[in-house]
């Protein structure tokens, strides 16, 4: 059974930095393509960032230089270093498992995977 646990969310003012974290058990992190995924109540499921099975990373342009996705296969955990935090960076961030491919991710509008988390949620204020 994979299960995906976030954490790391909470309230910043514009400028600021937050890491979200996303422990994994059920899953090997090396073998797939996972991501984090925000949404706002109203709007459609936005891949912010997503990392392939080998190591490639790709980005939506709107956190391009700002986001970093990484993972420790060793602690089974992805991450989401978020830097210069803006107001429309404020949402539900989810980490999700098992898609297609990262660029595909950032893409799409509603990316698909077959495992999410609960969500944790990320507040920035001007």
């Amino acid at each position: 059974q994979v299960q995906l646990v976030e954490s790391g969310g909470g309230s910043v003012q514009s400028g600021g930095s937050l890491r979200l974290s996303c422990k994994i058990s059920g899953y090997t992190l090396e073998t797939g393509c996972m991501g984090w995924v925000r949404q706002t109540p109203g709007k459609e499921r936005e891949g912010v960032a997503a990392i392939d099975g080998d190591g490639t990373t790709s980005y939506a342009e709107s956190v391009k230089g700002r986001f970093t996705i990484s993972r420790d296969n060793a602690e089974k955990t992805l991450y989401l270093q978020m830097n210069n935090l803006k107001p429309e960076d404020t949402a539900m961030y989810y980490c999700a498992a098992n898609c297609a491919s990262s660029w595909i991710v950032v893409a799409a509008i509603n990316p698909v995977f077959n495992y999410w988390g609960q969500g944790t949620q990320v507040t920035v204020s001007s």
